[in-house]
């Protein structure tokens, strides 16, 4: 009997963990869509600030521009990079953080004087313990990927960039190529390359008479900080998505192994208690017998 009582105490416990991923499983799916929402609805903004920039750069040519500037001047090894790496705030999540973080560190190794921007409580818990200095911390949380927090890194980023306390910005993150697909990517954020911004039909951009005031290089200053907030925001929703989609994932391997393992459980109370059954059968029958030939 006491071998029956332990299994059920286990198979209880395995029902409550089921319950609690299966919570959570539920809780990242709705996460996922909400994010996704809050992506598309705000894409048309900044496809209109790309392709304003390369209407810009396709009629303005010879046009050269600070954000532009690749500083070639500057050694490779003597440059200075900010690495801004967005990770999650908590686990459960599969290889999700452990990915960026190990490109991170590689990425790393290129420069002499790296910075890093670290957003996310398991990014910068792992660089503490490491002594990798960082730039201070964020004050929001990896969870809630919004528009204003964007404007924060990005606003942070381009002052330090256009004071040249960075020479050039990446932006280390997770991409979901699809459900069954996580890749962490490395974006160049700044300098800006214009090979990044194709030419249009030229027939079809001169039929329009467009005239920048008070200047290309005016609304360039204007728009690029907004585009770079767009690379910004993009990034956090698909690093948030990711980790959504990662959690979904680990969750949904857990219930199927508690759901594999009750079956094992289940099957193990049964035969236990056959067994209880049969024993107790047997004992009653050898009582019996005792009683009859006294």
């Amino acid at each position: 009997m006491t071998g029956m009582k332990e299994i059920r105490d286990h198979i209880k416990s395995v029902e409550q963990t089921k319950k609690i991923t299966n919570a959570m499983y539920l809780i990242s799916s709705a996460n996922l869509r909400r994010a996704r929402k809050q992506l598309n609805d705000a894409l048309p903004y900044f496809t209109k600030i790309y392709s304003t920039i390369a209407d810009i750069l396709q009629r303005s040519p010879e046009l050269s521009h600070p954000y532009f500037d690749r500083r070639p001047q500057i050694p490779k090894e003597q440059r200075k990079i900010g690495y801004i790496v967005v990770t999650g705030d908590k686990g459960l999540a599969g290889a999700y953080n452990h990915n960026v973080l190990q490109l991170t560190e590689e990425r790393m190794k290129r420069s002499i004087q790296p910075r890093l921007f670290v957003l996310g409580q398991v990014g910068r818990t792992y660089f503490s313990e490491r002594q990798v200095p960082m730039e201070p911390p964020f004050s929001f949380s990896a969870q809630d990927p919004t528009m204003a927090h964007a404007r924060t890194i990005s606003d942070l980023v381009v002052e330090q960039f256009q004071k040249q306390l960075l020479d050039e910005v990446h932006m280390v993150y997770t991409e979901m190529v699809n459900p069954l697909e996580l890749k962490v990517r490395e974006l160049r954020m700044l300098p800006l390359v214009r090979e990044d911004f194709p030419r249009k039909d030229q027939r079809e951009s001169f039929r329009r008479m467009v005239e920048y005031m008070p200047s290309p290089d005016a609304v360039l200053d204007h728009i690029i900080p907004g585009y770079v907030k767009g690379m910004v925001f993009g990034a956090m929703v698909e690093s948030f998505c990711s980790e959504q989609n990662a959690r979904m994932t680990a969750m949904q391997t857990a219930n199927d192994n508690a759901s594999d393992l009750l079956k094992q459980l289940s099957l193990s109370y049964n035969q236990a208690r056959q067994t209880a059954i049969t024993q107790e059968i047997t004992e009653i029958v050898g009582g019996s017998g005792l009683f009859t030939q006294s």
